[in-house]
């Protein structure tokens, strides 16, 4: 979502009459440094933000980027990085695998690609994405390059025309949504033409509260929003460094009230016994799926007794939420590297990763098909 809300930070500044486009990575078959959905904004005089691979196709879809923005035309463009030619694209560079990359001109319209994606971004549940990639004798208003967030069944028969593969990408739209993973569809029409088309499962922010107001929240706010995360500090305002007020989205006083939801992640770093055995108290009686604790294992443990005691047990899936200690075992020392630690676990939490060596990781990096 970062790179996203990046990319449309630009296209607010660019001067509208200049010529745009975008590509998409809408297939990803093998190896490929970035996975379907990345995106690169291209400009008509030569400049770009974001990317599609780790900078082996940029130039080339630089280039036919603008061959689309002078022609008006949208391509499909297939980079095979697996042929052994050594003049072939990617060879050498760590690629290995087929990858479709959409690239479209991009008008300046209410409903253009940026537009649809700009009302993505603050929505606090997964966005199903769908993005025409191909169109061969099908019908008209589904050209390569035309994008529409899906909302139910009903609104997807009235947003397709006549023709239109409607009961596939229901199909294909289920299976996202089940997978949480996007998927790509390639349909055959009744009239003999076909459609494909990028089915994006897009998540929203990862939203970070961090409950402290020490030293060590600044490098943990730093690091959060180099990131992309949502940050929001509960403190006491007058304690903490200006900073903090720089760096996080929001800093709220210490009692006021916890909105969580299920891309929520909770720390409690306050250092105070009492203050952090307050949070775990108020938390536990939230639908926040990510509770982590620094400190020491015991000092949580003493925390959990007194709750008991006071008729607080933890059930099953309050302990799969509870992170303690929290952070993965890199040998963290320093503030910075605490930081790095912690929201390493955190991504590898949502991503449903264990967080282990990659040389120890049985398969490929990314699940195939």
């Amino acid at each position: 979502m970062k790179e996203i809300k990046s990319i449309i930070k630009t296209y607010d500044e660019l001067d509208r009459n200049q010529k745009l486009a975008l590509a998409t990575v809408v297939r990803v078959e093998g190896s490929s440094y970035r996975r379907a959905g990345a995106r690169m904004l291209v400009m008509e005089d030569g400049n770009w933000i974001g990317g599609i691979s780790g900078g082996c196709l940029e130039g080339d879809a630089l280039r036919k980027a603008q061959l689309a923005m002078f022609q008006d035309k949208p391509s499909l463009v297939t980079y095979d990085t697996t042929d052994d030619d050594a003049q072939s694209i990617g060879v050498g560079l760590g690629c290995n695998g087929i990858i479709d990359v959409l690239i479209a001109p991009l008008k300046d319209e209410p409903d253009n690609a940026l537009e649809v994606l700009r009302r993505c971004t603050d929505k606090r549940q997964p966005n199903i994405l769908i993005t025409i990639s191909h169109n061969e004798d099908g019908p008209e208003a589904l050209y390569p390059g035309r994008m529409f967030r899906y909302e139910s069944t009903e609104q997807l028969k009235a947003v397709l025309p006549e023709g239109a593969p409607v009961e596939a990408l229901q199909e294909d739209v289920e299976t996202a949504l089940d997978r949480q993973k996007s998927v790509t569809g390639h349909y055959e029409l009744e009239n003999g033409g076909s459609v494909s088309a990028f089915i994006e499962f897009l998540t929203p922010t990862i939203r970070l509260l961090l409950f402290g107001g020490n030293y060590d929240v600044f490098p943990m706010v730093q690091l959060a929003k180099d990131l992309g995360r949502h940050v929001t500090v509960y403190a006491n305002p007058h304690k903490l460094s200006r900073s903090v007020f720089q760096q996080a989205d929001e800093v709220k006083a210490k009692e006021d009230p916890v909105e969580v939801d299920e891309y929520t992640a909770c720390i409690l770093m306050a250092h105070d016994y009492k203050t952090d055995l307050n949070n775990l108290r108020r938390l536990l009686q939230t639908e926040v799926p990510y509770i982590g604790m620094l400190g020491p294992r015991k000092r949580t443990n003493k925390m959990l007794d007194e709750l008991a005691e006071e008729g607080i047990t933890l059930s099953e899936p309050d302990e799969e939420r509870l992170h303690s200690p929290v952070g993965l075992d890199i040998g963290a020392l320093s503030p910075e590297e605490i930081a790095l630690s912690v929201l390493a676990e955190i991504r590898a939490y949502f991503s449903r990763r264990q967080g282990g060596f990659l040389k120890h990781r049985s398969g490929t990096i990314h699940e195939r098909g």
